[in-house]
């Protein structure tokens, strides 16, 4: 299955998979070395047109398909998926101030944003609120022109640089759901202090960490979804954002397959060399059988996405299945290269840490079992 795209896209695709190869694959395990996100590198990438992906032409931005992301996210993963997950996040704000935002707020922030002069992240999950959206505790409270915040938030992607963030807060914790709503928070204003970021293994590049809002002020017209709509934005964004994660999968899982299949065809071995041994090969093979598979998944959740149609249950399947191949294959990918694979050289360990990663984010392979489960089961009643 492909996804079709236009030359337009078919050219941008491109250009992200130069800068992926010229500037992501010969530094990623540097970042991870220094453990530190790669601010300059995600400027970069802003510069080259990326932050903009879903900003229409009007506001300065490209104006793709969600199809265009998920792939772009899948071919930089390739050479870094902590990297990928963070650029992808920061240009998800940015197509969102462009389509919920009003025109003067867009404005202001999506030049900054385009140029790489402000990151952004979606600040959502809090130190005891992850998958169970509804019971987020960060309070938004009335005032005249406004809405005073309070409270704090939690592996945060791009949270070490972030200077926008689209938060969301609870303003009627009698209503549940129905209270949460979104805003825009500017981090460089008055009481919005930054958590230092987190220590995650293999996942230095993803900037992880969180915020602390204390009286924080936010005028009315940086509320981009009112009490209720923000719990339904919540669950679209994370549908979104399940089904670029398992195209990310795919990528660094297809990359070590690659590399494996490389270095079995040097090494030597018995007179020949390791990949003449038919165990290896068919294992290779099956490796890859299990890429294609997710992949299918993906790209009908990724359509799912696009078109507007329920995606829950497809993007729920597409990342439990991605991750757990992920997980799998790339420790396969491992074996089949000794002990050679432990060697800092290759990106093997990284690209295991991360699917490790990929099993937590935007909700654990769990939950996605809990969402599948449920559907399952209410087409009984």
């Amino acid at each position: 299955m492909e996804l079709p795209f236009s030359q337009a896209e078919e050219d941008m695709l491109a250009r992200a998979v130069e800068f992926a190869r010229s500037e992501v694959a010969p530094n990623a395990q540097k970042w991870e070395d220094e453990r530190r996100q790669p601010l300059e590198t995600l400027q970069a990438a802003s510069l080259a047109g990326l932050a903009g992906l879903e900003v229409p032409e009007h506001l300065g931005g490209f104006g793709g398909r969600f199809r265009l992301k998920a792939r772009i996210a899948e071919e930089i993963a390739r050479d870094c998926y902590a990297f990928s997950f963070s650029l992808i996040n920061h240009m998800g704000l940015a197509g969102k101030i462009a389509r919920d935002a009003p025109e003067e707020i867009a404005k202001k922030y999506l030049p900054e944003m385009l140029a790489g002069e402000a990151i952004g992240c979606t600040a959502l999950t809090e130190p005891a609120a992850g998958s169970d959206f509804a019971a987020i505790t960060t309070q938004a409270k009335k005032v005249d022109g406004g809405w005073i915040i309070n409270g704090e938030k939690a592996w945060i992607t791009n949270a070490a640089h972030a200077d926008l963030m689209f938060l969301y807060a609870q303003t009627d914790p009698a209503s549940g759901w129905r209270g949460v709503a979104g805003f825009l928070i500017d981090a460089r204003e008055d009481g919005v202090s930054r958590v230092p970021p987190f220590e995650i293994m293999g996942g230095h590049a993803i900037g992880t960490g969180g915020f602390v809002l204390t009286d924080h002020f936010v005028p009315d017209i940086r509320m981009m979804s009112a009490p209720g709509d923000g719990f339904k934005a919540a669950m679209a964004g994370v549908n979104a954002a399940r089904t670029y994660v398992a195209t990310m999968c795919c990528g660094m899982t297809e990359a070590a397959i690659d590399l494996a299949v490389s270095y079995a065809s040097e090494r030597a071995a018995f007179g020949g060399h390791i990949a003449d041994l038919q165990g290896l090969r068919w294992r290779l093979a099956d490796a890859q059988t299990e890429v294609e598979a997710a992949r299918l998944l993906a790209y009908r959740a990724v359509l799912a996405v696009e078109n507007g149609t329920e995606a829950e249950i497809p993007a729920a399947h597409a990342k439990k299945y991605a991750a757990r191949m992920a997980d799998e294959q790339l420790s396969r990918c491992m074996q089949m290269m000794g002990a050679a694979g432990l060697k800092r050289a290759y990106p093997l360990g990284r690209q295991i840490a991360c699917a490790r990663i990929a099993n937590y984010v935007d909700g654990t392979t769990e939950i996605q079992n809990e969402r599948i489960a449920r559907a399952l089961f209410n087409k009984k009643k």
